[in-house]
């Protein structure tokens, strides 16, 4: 899950748009190089409020419904459960069932980055009108997925998707296809600004405001197959933005300002993202666990470092260098959160933690506290 908002935030960092934003499946990983696990103590960890031990923990703990089907969590989980009363009663928990580590990169390093990530909401209807004449499309009925695990172990998490013409499977429609002829898909909103599904696109959720007052709510289904290519690498190489000027609002008002070349623009990504309703809720999204952000509290990082579910302790700043120090839940993941010191943080949903998240591109130190007596997560090694 990823975020952006049209009409309320604009500052998403240049990294996001020139790399790849987090979200869904839609940006490519890159490899990274072993990650280290740098035994540490608890008197190691920066201090900590109480009020952010609290909230951190509980956010973590949120996911124990679904980690205490895994067997390195089942005990640590069943333990959390009674940990309520305070917060000297949580360190006490903390401090006697885990053991913390501090991550490096592969030079070492234990400073990484830290970026932020939010829940957008953008206007449209549920029907076609005058106005709303973009289409946000579920997943369609003739996409074919391949989950080549079943055929290839090694292949475990990769997935081909195509199409059916004859006996052969095809690649699945680019992004420039389905905005121009459309796709065999349920239409489940539709949205005033083809720039707003580009984004929602990239952050992999969000809400659409319907005139009725009444907010529906979206979320990551599929994906047509084909590599994200960031829209702003794009103008930067053909010279309409400076590198570090790219931003969420330089590019909408690049937008504005070049309508008639908006559709070039949309093409030059030829990823498509298909979104599912999700259940009316003031909760926040649901990330890869499968469980509710908690705006403050919960990450995206990239799993083939720091196990989904796991609880991190994570020291880092606001854009305004105020000190951000407090447990969270690893409850997410994204295409672009990739390397051993990384993590999104997400800040909730509308203007304010849309330009909070915007500007977040920290530098900032991780530490993960892993239960006593399970081994450490092993980590694919790069060619």
């Amino acid at each position: 899950m990823k975020s952006a908002l049209r009409h309320l935030a604009w500052a998403l960092p240049a990294l996001a748009l020139l790399v790849g934003c987090n979200g869904g499946e839609s940006a490519k990983p890159q490899p990274h190089a072993i990650a280290t696990y740098v035994p540490a103590t608890w008197k190691d960890l920066p201090a900590v409020s109480d009020d952010d031990l609290l909230a951190g923990f509980y956010a973590w703990r949120s996911g124990c419904e679904k980690l205490k089907r895994d067997p390195v969590w089942a005990a640590t989980c069943e333990a959390a459960g009674s940990a309520t009363a305070s917060a000297a009663q949580v360190r006490t928990f903390l401090e006697q069932n885990l053991q913390v580590y501090g991550l490096r990169s592969a030079d070492n390093s234990a400073n990484g980055l830290i970026t932020g990530y939010y829940e957008p909401v953008y206007p449209g209807s549920l029907a076609r009108t005058a106005a709303a004449q973009v289409p946000v499309y579920g997943v369609p009925e003739d996409m074919i997925v391949v989950d080549l695990a079943s055929v290839y172990p090694e292949l475990k998490g990769k997935r081909l998707r195509g199409r059916l013409e004859g006996r052969v499977l095809k690649p699945y429609d680019t992004a420039e296809v389905i905005n121009r002829d459309g796709a065999k898909a349920p239409v489940l909103a539709w949205l005033t600004d083809p720039m707003d599904l580009q984004f929602l696109q990239i952050q992999g959720s969000g809400r659409i405001q319907l005139d009725s007052g009444r907010q529906l709510r979206l979320g990551y289904a599929d994906q047509n197959g084909h590599p994200y290519r960031p829209i702003g690498r794009w103008l930067v190489e053909q010279g309409q933005l400076p590198k570090e000027q790219v931003t969420m609002g330089s590019i909408h008002a690049w937008a504005q300002a070049n309508p008639q070349r908006v559709p070039e623009l949309l093409a030059s990504n030829p990823s498509y993202v298909f979104f599912s309703t999700r259940p009316d809720s003031n909760e926040g999204p649901r990330g890869s666990l499968n469980v509710p952000l908690t705006a403050g509290y919960s990450v995206a990082i990239d799993r083939k470092v720091i196990p989904l579910g796991s609880l991190l302790w994570l020291s880092t700043t606001r854009p305004d260098g105020s000190p951000v120090v407090r447990p969270v839940g690893a409850q997410d993941t994204g295409g672009a959160i990739t390397g051993e010191v990384r993590a999104d943080l997400f800040w909730g949903t509308g203007p304010e933690a849309g330009e909070l998240a915007g500007n977040m591109k920290q530098q900032g130190q991780i530490w993960m506290l892993w239960p006593k007596g399970q081994p450490l997560p092993e980590v694919p090694k790069v060619p």
